[in-house]
């Protein structure tokens, strides 16, 4: 399992999960085998809200992600992830907790970004 994480900073795991993926400066990737956190890197999102469908899902895919974690996302983003065969999940916090809730089946998906021209989350 590879967990693409939204970020707001470059501190891994002990950073926070940003809450709007398109905005999202950084992705966090954590390797998970056998239910264990094996590797994590911390990669910038060269494609902050390119727009039209969100190419920034574009550039978490490269990286072979089965899941994502965001604390917000477009329909579009959503849509694309869904066709691509990956599970979106919601979490505001800390990255770390972000992973225990997702590895114990306790992280919900996410609803639209409602303010999306905003951002005000």
């Amino acid at each position: 399992m590879r967990i693409g994480i939204t970020m707001e900073d470059q501190q891994g795991l002990e950073g926070q999960v940003s809450l709007h993926f398109g905005q999202s400066p950084y992705f966090l990737l954590v390797d998970v085998e056998n239910g264990k956190i094996k590797d994590t890197q911390v990669v910038r999102n060269e494609n902050v809200h390119g727009g039209g469908g969100c190419v920034a899902v574009d550039g978490m895919l490269m990286y072979g992600v089965t899941h994502v974690i965001s604390g917000s996302m477009g329909m579009g983003a959503q849509q694309k992830f869904a066709n691509a065969g990956v599970v979106v999940s919601g979490y505001q916090g800390k990255a770390s907790e972000a992973v225990n809730h997702l590895l114990s089946n306790s992280l919900s998906g996410l609803s639209a970004c409602r303010n999306h021209g905003s951002h005000s989350h």
